[in-house]
C-alpha cells in the first residue's frame, strides 16, 4: 500500500503563521522533500523537530522526483514543503502531485499560508473572480507578449515579482493596461516591513522609478471593463426574420422568435417585415 504525499505550507515570513496541523504533519511524516533543506532546517529547529530530508527543486525534479515517488510507492509518507507558501502553487511540486495522481498515491493538501491569497484579500480590488499569472518572463519581449494576451481580461490579475524586475514590469503594465488602471503592490507580506500600496499603474511606475524597491512583491491588478454589448437594431431583426422565413417559418412566428432572441419589440418587427413583404 503506498504512503501519502502531504503538501505542507510554510510561513511566508511570520513563523507564527504555522498551524498545529502543519507542525503535526511534519512531525509524523517519514521524510521531508524540501525546496531548500537549509531553509527548512531553520523551520524544523524552530519547531524542535528532527527529520530526514531530501531536496526537491526546479532543477532536480526528474531524478529526485523519481526517488520520492519510489519511496511513496514503498509505503513511506512524505511532507513536501517550499521555502515559503503552499507547495505546487507556482512551484515544481505541481509535477510531483501529477505523478502521484497517475500512480494513485494519496495526496493530502494542508491549508495554510499562500502569498497570492493573502495579497488578494488585502488589495481592496474585486475578489470574486481572479486569475493568477505567476512570475512574468525576464525577457521583455516575452513579458509584453504575456501581458498583451491579458488585455481583454476582466478578472483581477495577480503576479509575483522580484524587486530587481519590478520597475521594468510596472513600465510594461502601464503601457499595456494604461496608467489609470488600479493596482495594489503587496510587499514583504507578514514580515516586519509589510506594506500594501494601493495606487494606479502610472503612479506606481513613477514611484518605484524614484524609490528603488526592496523585498518580494505580489502585484494585484484591476481587471478591465467588460466589453459593451451591441444593442440589436431593427435592421438586424429584419435580417433574422428573413432568415427564419427562408427556413419555413411564418411571418408571425419569425417575428415572435426574433423578438425573444434579440429583445426587440415583436409588433414593430412584424409591421416592418410585413411592409417589406408588401412592397
Amino acid at each position: 500500500m503506498p504512503g501519502t504525499l502531504y503538501l505542507v505550507p510554510t510561513p511566508i515570513g511570520n513563523l507564527g503563521d504555522i498551524s498545529a496541523r502543519m507542525a503535526d504533519t511534519l512531525a509524523q511524516a517519514d521524510f521531508i522533500a524540501a525546496e531548500d533543506t537549509r531553509v527548512t532546517l531553520k523551520l524544523l529547529n524552530h519547531l524542535g523537530l528532527k527529520k530526514p530530508m531530501v531536496s526537491y527543486y526546479r532543477h532536480n525534479t526528474g531524478e529526485h522526483g523519481a526517488a520520492v515517488l519510489n519511496r511513496l510507492l514503498a509505503g513511506e509518507s512524505c511532507a513536501l514543503v517550499t521555502d515559503a507558501g503552499t507547495p505546487a502553487i507556482s512551484d515544481p511540486g505541481e509535477e510531483l502531485v501529477r505523478q502521484c495522481a497517475q500512480q494513485n498515491i494519496p495526496v493530502v493538501s494542508i491549508p495554510g499560508p499562500c502569498a497570492l491569497i493573502t495579497a488578494l484579500a488585502a488589495s481592496g480590488l474585486p475578489t470574486g473572480r481572479f486569475t493568477f499569472e505567476g512570475f512574468l518572463a525576464m525577457n521583455r519581449k516575452n513579458r509584453r507578449a504575456h501581458l498583451k494576451e491579458l488585455r481583454g481580461e476582466t478578472r483581477t490579475m495577480l503576479f509575483y515579482e522580484a524587486p530587481h524586475k519590478l520597475c521594468a514590469t510596472l513600465a510594461d503594465l502601464r503601457e499595456v493596461f494604461g496608467p489609470d488602471r488600479r493596482v495594489a503592490l503587496c510587499r514583504e507580506l507578514t514580515k516586519l516591513h509589510e506594506e500594501v500600496r494601493r495606487t494606479t499603474l502610472g503612479e506606481a511606475a513613477d514611484w518605484y522609478a524614484a524609490n528603488p524597491p526592496k523585498g518580494e512583491f505580489v502585484l494585484v491588478v484591476e481587471g478591465g471593463a467588460p466589453a459593451a454589448e451591441e444593442t440589436p437594431t431593427l435592421e438586424a431583426g429584419l435580417a433574422r426574420v428573413a432568415a427564419l422565413r427562408a427556413e419555413g417559418c411564418s411571418l408571425r412566428d419569425a417575428a415572435r422568435q426574433t423578438a425573444a432572441e434579440l429583445g426587440l419589440p415583436r409588433k414593430a418587427l412584424y409591421d416592418l417585415a410585413l411592409g417589406k413583404d408588401l412592397s
